[in-house]
């Protein structure tokens, strides 16, 4: 019995290949139609309900999509104007993003502006999680938030991860922030309570806000 290898061998298969995520091809979709529509730096974006509906996709997918173009320069999510047109990154700065930042370099400040940043990115796409009991679900069983890290993995498990979880855990390493408080003080409890109830209610705009300045609540 012939033992050669056939071309259609295990042995003779390429490698698997590595589709992009759909945030992924979700920003680079909406990239494209703002340079098709001509959109000019200042004009807004469709409102995220009616531009997922337009685009056939999840409001949590559609926001993480927005945050990735927020993190390349290409938008920017205010609050109550939704996603606003910025002045496109030169090549230049592209290359430059390309070559990687050495976080080492980075002030403790300056890292944790940056994780709150992603933070709050994160805290959008899981407010935009349809799964109302998943949303309820970050609560303990009286009611309450519970605590920094407890509350941290649900909104990273509501938010699906991604390129922004990515980000978190590589500045998380650099920022030297305490990750969890054996006793929580009264008003990093009430923010962590806030940021529960925003994304349970679905306001991302309110979990992103409550994201601001959390990080010097846990020392």
């Amino acid at each position: 019995m012939n033992s050669t290898s056939s071309p259609g061998s295990r042995s003779g298969l390429p490698g698997r290949l590595k589709r992009p995520r759909l945030y992924e091809q979700l920003a680079e979709h909406i990239s494209n139609f703002i340079e098709a529509q001509g959109l000019s730096p200042g004009d807004r974006l469709p409102p995220e309900r009616s531009l997922a509906a337009e685009l056939g996709v999840s409001r949590a997918s559609l926001a993480q999509a927005l945050v990735a173009l927020e993190i390349r320069g290409r938008v920017e999510i205010q609050h109550g104007n939704g996603a606003v047109i910025r002045e496109a990154p030169t090549p230049d700065a592209g290359r430059s993003a390309d070559s990687g930042v050495r976080l080492q370099d980075r002030t403790v400040d300056e890292l944790t502006a940056a994780r709150e940043a992603i933070m709050a990115g994160l805290a959008r796409a899981a407010a935009s999680n349809p799964n109302a009991a998943l949303r309820v679900a970050m609560l303990t069983d009286d009611g309450t938030a519970r605590n920094f890290a407890e509350t941290w993995r649900c909104v990273r498990h509501l938010a699906g991860g991604g390129l922004l979880a990515d980000l978190d855990d590589t500045i998380a390493k650099q920022a030297d922030v305490p990750e969890s408080s054996a006793r929580l003080s009264a008003r990093l409890s009430a923010r962590l309570d806030q940021l529960a109830h925003r994304i349970i209610d679905g306001d991302q705009s309110g979990a992103a806000d409550a994201v601001a300045g959390i990080l010097s609540e846990t020392a």
